[in-house]
């Protein structure tokens, strides 16, 4: 059974070899959430990820057999890269496993640390029903990314660290996906401080540890922009710890981690992936349950694919107004473009995209619709522009 002095142990050994990352408080998060909230940046990590810790206290504990065999893992990326970085450190070969819908970014990482990288199968249990077929192959070491003591000893090493930095967080709130994060930081919290609250987030896409735990059905979906965190198979493990020590689990949507990813991104100044913003995006779905705490949050990981980051920005910059789309319906004589700009830009905005609507309207024929993107400072000056564009006697719409 993991205990404190397994991770005490782990930190021992990792001493030197990871980053002992900052927990500073975001005091513009804790005005916003209502809450005290401390982040842990564990996407300063060289491979930006937690996964590093139990990668390498793992590693450092085989035998001189198991280390001349190599070791083999599975994983849609962060896991990879821990593993891969700490085996090329240590002179082990190593074999990574990954989905094919992994992001590139992650694949090319792993590669980059010198890992054979397969990929195949297009879920995470496809993948690690290959990675053992492998491992038996050709005598490899099996790394399990969650569903391990050592690895889950080594992730605790965060608690630990966190508690040295703010011991009197009465909070914990973190990402859950096999659960070798949250089973590891709670069995290290729970021993330093049993009156602490550790509370897992798993995003209602892939909600297995919820369902395990707490005897629901919720059905699982098939992708998430929290890649890290989308297991459909929790771990025996971790599960058992979870149960245990971990006093609520709760669900977020995808438009709960893509603000997260956006207000850690602008407020922050800092670069997660989705389940490294699993921990804000909870108290931002459930500002009640937390109101008032002294909260800490594991930015677990900053691997994300710049597409997705592109989007995801975009997307947010709708959501606040800051990007609107309208339609203006005028005459199709010349200069009717020129007024419309104009008038917009009278109004302080900018013009991102033009596009004249012939055919698809409904319009009388003389007539045209113009749909146009603005870049405004928000929901408020975006109605601002259109009360403008009414008052040059042009018909206005938000689309």
């Amino acid at each position: 059974m993991l205990s404190l002095q397994d991770i005490q142990a782990a930190a021992a050994r990792l001493q030197g070899q990871v980053l002992d990352t900052p927990c500073v408080e975001s005091q513009t998060l804790s005005q916003i959430v209502g809450a005290q909230v401390f982040l842990k940046f564990e996407n300063l990590q060289f491979t930006a990820t937690f996964k590093e810790r139990g990668a390498c206290n793992k590693l450092s504990q085989l035998s001189a057999e198991e280390r001349a065999g190599g070791v083999i893992a599975m994983s849609a990326g962060n896991h990879a890269q821990g593993v891969a970085y700490h085996a090329q450190r240590l002179g082990l070969k190593a074999v990574i496993v990954m989905p094919r819908f992994t992001p590139g970014v992650k694949v090319e990482r792993t590669r980059g640390f010198g890992a054979e990288v397969v990929l195949h199968g297009d879920t995470l249990e496809e993948a690690r029903a290959h990675a053992y077929a492998l491992a038996e192959q050709r005598g490899l070491t099996f790394v399990h990314p969650y569903d391990d003591e050592a690895v889950a000893a080594g992730q605790g090493t965060l608690g630990l660290e966190m508690l040295r930095a703010v011991p009197d967080l009465d909070t914990l709130v973190i990402a859950v996906g096999g659960g070798g994060l949250i089973a590891g930081i709670a069995t290290a919290a729970k021993a330093l401080n049993p009156a602490i609250e550790i509370v897992g987030v798993q995003t209602s896409r892939f909600p297995a540890m919820v369902n395990a735990v707490k005897g629901t059905h919720y059905e699982q979906g098939t992708s998430t922009i929290a890649e890290g965190i989308a297991v459909g198979r929790p771990g025996k493990i971790t599960q058992e710890i979870i149960t245990r020590l971990v006093d609520d689990l709760v669900l977020v949507d995808e438009g709960d981690i893509e603000q997260a990813v956006l207000m850690l991104l602008e407020i922050e100044k800092t670069l997660v992936e989705g389940a490294g913003a699993a921990g804000l995006a909870a108290l931002l779905r459930y500002p009640e349950r937390f109101r008032g705490r002294k909260i800490g949050l594991v930015l677990c990981g900053g691997n994300i694919d710049p597409l997705l980051l592109a989007a995801i920005i975009e997307r947010g910059m709708v959501r606040s107004g800051r990007l609107a789309r309208i339609k203006v319906s005028v005459r199709d004589v010349p200069g009717a473009l020129a007024r419309i700009t104009a008038t917009v830009a009278e109004a302080g905005a900018n013009v991102e995209e033009v596009h004249h609507q012939r055919a698809f309207t409904m319009l009388a024929a003389q007539n045209v619709e113009i749909e146009l993107v603005l870049q405004t400072r928000g929901h408020a000056h975006a109605q601002q522009v259109m009360e403008q564009l009414r008052s040059a006697q042009m018909q206005v719409e938000l689309m």
